[in-house]
């Protein structure tokens, strides 16, 4: 890091569970956040400040006017554009320094694990189930840390799925493939604005204390916060021991 990078960065810097060498890893970093939507919108701005070297960020979806209630990354000007193209422009003026490669695809198995292998971290910011045990089928075989996160109505919640440990839980410890989830869309149930900001912000800070290796992440906990009643609650997970994803031979 040069000197105009060490002041941009002296607040982080100025931590002592992070400093200098924290600060290093996190511009050494290759962060994945797959959907730009809102969760992504306040996850990709502060790790974008905090000085991750490489943000990749894929999503196929254009800006709708819906979108921008929360998606705080998109503008009435971005209507119609890819949101990955609206993300990489003002996350490009937010921190110049960040490289920012935006991927107008959708998560399928074939674009996803052509690109999961010089990731670090990956950041699902997804809104349906099927995507999202995509992301954690790939991440167990990656063995890439997954923090997953999500919101609805009122109600969000963060996880960290610590991948390079084999006997942390995996998504689909938790949330198991086979059984049936109901499948919510903001489109007819609506969500509460601040509460994508919440949950984006809360998997910016995850992803930061797994690069820096600052403070105690929620591995194997789940966060929910229930905004209609400013109320918290942590579980702890443990890992399945016969999950079809992370526990096969």
């Amino acid at each position: 890091m040069d000197d105009l990078e060490l002041l941009r960065y002296s607040r982080h810097i100025l931590l002592d569970e992070i400093g200098i060498e924290g600060q290093q890893r996190i511009h050494d970093s290759h962060v994945l956040i797959v959907g730009a939507g809102g969760l992504g919108s306040a996850c990709a701005p502060y790790l974008v400040a905090a000085g991750v070297g490489r943000l990749s960020i894929m999503d196929h979806d254009l800006v709708e006017l819906t979108n921008l209630q929360r998606q705080i990354l998109h503008t009435t000007n971005s209507i119609g554009k890819p949101k990955v193209a609206s993300a990489k422009a003002m996350l490009n003026q937010l921190n110049p320094l960040v490289e920012i490669i935006p991927i107008q695809e959708k998560a399928t198995l074939e674009t996803f694990k052509n690109k999961i292998t010089d990731i670090d971290i990956v950041v699902d910011c997804t809104d349906n189930f099927k995507t999202r045990h995509l992301i954690n089928k790939l991440c167990v075989s990656h063995k890439k840390p997954l923090v997953s996160g999500a919101a609805i109505q009122w109600d969000g919640q963060v996880s960290v799925y610590n991948l390079q440990d084999n006997h942390a839980a995996c998504y689909a410890c938790i949330f198991p493939e086979e059984e049936a989830f109901e499948e919510i869309a903001c489109s007819t149930m609506g969500v509460f604005s601040p509460l994508v900001g919440l949950i984006g912000s809360l998997q910016a800070a995850q992803v930061l204390q797994l690069i820096t290796q600052s403070g105690e992440p929620l591995i194997n906990q789940l966060f929910m916060w229930d905004a209609r009643h400013s109320s918290m609650t942590k579980i702890k997970l443990k890992k399945e021991p016969h999950c079809k994803v992370c526990s096969q031979p």
